[in-house]
């Protein structure tokens, strides 16, 4: 009998390892999530992947194993869930037919087969790709009904009108009232209920033991634990046996909000939240950064956990996309007006004694806020003539921004133009109104929020020019709001102009974009080049309050 290093246990949920130091040393190289200051014993979370990484351990430090059968079984449920997405992914396996009315592409079909195979997915493609019709084609499958649909608040009614169009035998209901109601269609439960994020909370316990699938669109909107519908979207989740996310920007700001995401989509995947941290993200950093974001979206497409494909990867490359950042004039004087509030703000967050730290949190915040919007109000008579220019030379123009003070400058300057306006603000009719006014072509122009869009279809086959009025601290916004018209159907270049004035939040906010892209497309992207950042973002708003300072030394 060989000889014995150790005893390997569960306990709860966990793995738990008792071996002699010189194998506790290597166990933890092995496993990057162990804790680093265990000396005699080792817990790691009961996953499929930490099970058949462990079997593999013992094959080099043979062990007493209280329950082999258990850990041998995990170890096969892994390899043959990777197994199978690899075939998929690889093209050694083609992806079966779905009966729909219009016959989905065969990568949307692939993506509803790895979905169904895996049974939770985090789908990342590109923004146009058709996900919809990915989580449709899983909707096709009996074993996923009843199915549950989460999205944003404007649009239940769209998701409906596409799974009429693509699958009409499914029953669908959209949901009115926050509180449960009888929402049976013909005297029966619905196929399909859809539901915006603000609802969910009041009907997850309910929907908890009717559903057998759920689909989460615009899945960005749980990266943040311990909100009311993050907590309701972690009941409905974990009584239902399929889970799909939908976003082309799961992740907003840094890597670290992945986490959440993904613990919604397949529970304990990546680890207890400290796991996580041990193994992915840079010790110390809050909010919590991936130091490589390359390998964890590699990784993750190997698990299965998250599938992204670009234009160019599947063969149906849109026409060119065109990023032109732009200098834009301001009003000084506006900047002025806030100039001594904002210095003495700027001064409080930059000292340096701790016991001054509440004073420091809550003058960042007030700062930021106060410098965006000066800096939109600023220089929004000139956005509005830069605008007013495109469109008299023949372009349709989406202007997104962010203020409603902005919005009051941009609607009074172009006011000859008859503007619709698509923001935080307006209810749900008065949203479609908008739309239909700028789909129509009774208008050419669309002010829209940089927020309140995503998801919204229809946009691409009117109009090929974007301006970004306001910046977004999150790269994810813009790529979302620039997907509203570089989407599948657009037949001509597209254009997305960031006006950038040369004071105000402005240089801060363009500075912080260029480090925060660097998180986003290495998870979205495992196979893109990704520079290191050199700057972790932490300090971005101590970054606004220096650079405001400079600005008033030089003005």
């Amino acid at each position: 009998m060989s000889r014995l290093f150790g005893r390997l246990r569960r306990d709860d949920d966990a793995f738990v390892v008792e071996a002699e130091p010189h194998v506790i040393l290597r166990l933890k190289r092995v496993f990057g999530k162990a804790s680093p200051v265990a000396v005699a014993t080792v817990r790691l979370s009961d996953t499929e992947e930490n099970a058949r990484d462990l079997l593999w351990f013992l094959d080099r430090y043979p062990m007493e194993v209280d329950d082999r059968k258990y850990l041998e079984r995990r170890a096969a449920q892994h390899k043959a869930r990777t197994e199978a997405i690899q075939d998929l992914l690889t093209g050694k396996y083609e992806p079966p037919t779905f009966a729909l009315a219009h016959p989905p592409r065969r990568y949307q079909r692939l993506a509803a087969e790895v979905l169904l195979r895996g049974q939770s997915l985090l789908l990342a493609d590109d923004v146009g790709l058709g996900k919809t019709v990915t989580a449709i084609c899983t909707l096709t499958d009996p074993r996923t009904l009843p199915a549950l649909v989460v999205t944003l608040a404007h649009l239940p009614r769209q998701w409906q009108d596409e799974i009429k169009l693509f699958a009409p035998a499914l029953r669908t209901h959209v949901v009115r009232k926050s509180k449960p109601y009888d929402v049976r269609v013909d005297g029966a439960f619905p196929d399909v209920l859809l539901l915006n994020y603000h609802k969910l909370k009041g009907w997850a316990d309910v929907l908890g033991s009717k559903i057998k699938s759920v689909v989460f669109d615009e899945v960005q909107e749980l990266r943040h634990r311990g909100s009311a519908k993050y907590e309701a979207a972690a009941i409905v989740a974990g009584a239902a046996k399929f889970k799909l996310g939908l976003s082309a920007t799961p992740i907003y700001n840094y890597g670290g909000e992945i986490w959440n995401v993904l613990d919604v989509l397949r529970p304990g995947a990546l680890g207890e939240h400290e796991e996580f941290l041990r193994e992915w993200c840079a010790p110390g950093m809050d909010p919590p950064r991936i130091v490589d974001p390359r390998a964890f979206g590699t990784w993750a497409r190997e698990q299965g956990i998250v599938l992204r494909r670009t234009r160019a990867s599947v063969g149906r490359e849109l026409p060119a996309l065109t990023k032109v950042p732009h200098h834009v004039d301001s009003d000084a004087h506006v900047l002025d007006r806030i100039g001594s509030s904002a210095a003495e703000l700027a001064r409080v967050i930059l000292q340096q004694n701790e016991e001054h730290r509440g004073q420091r949190m809550q003058a960042s915040e007030a700062l930021a806020t106060m410098l965006r919007q000066a800096t939109g109000i600023a220089k929004a008579a000139f956005v509005a003539d830069f605008v007013r220019l495109l469109v008299e030379s023949g372009e349709r123009v989406v202007l997104f921004g962010w203020h409603r003070e902005v919005y009051g400058v941009w609607m009074d300057r172009l006011a000859d133009l008859k503007p619709a306006l698509f923001t935080g603000s307006e209810s749900g009719n008065q949203k479609e109104a908008a739309r239909a006014r700028f789909v129509d072509r009774e208008t050419d122009i669309l002010i829209m929020s940089l927020r309140s869009g995503a998801g919204l279809d229809g946009l691409q086959h009117v109009c090929r020019t974007v301006v970004f009025g306001e910046l977004d601290w999150s790269p994810g916004v813009h790529e979302q709001c620039i997907g509203r018209v570089y989407r599948d159907g657009q037949k001509e270049p597209v254009v997305a102009y960031f006006l950038v004035a040369d004071h105000g939040a402005d240089p801060v906010i363009a500075d912080a974009l260029h480090l925060k892209r660097l998180q986003v497309d290495g998870v979205r992207d495992p196979f893109a080049e990704i520079v290191e950042a050199q700057d972790s973002g932490e300090g971005r708003v101590r970054k606004l309050a220096e650079d405001y300072l400079r600005q008033r030394r030089h003005a």
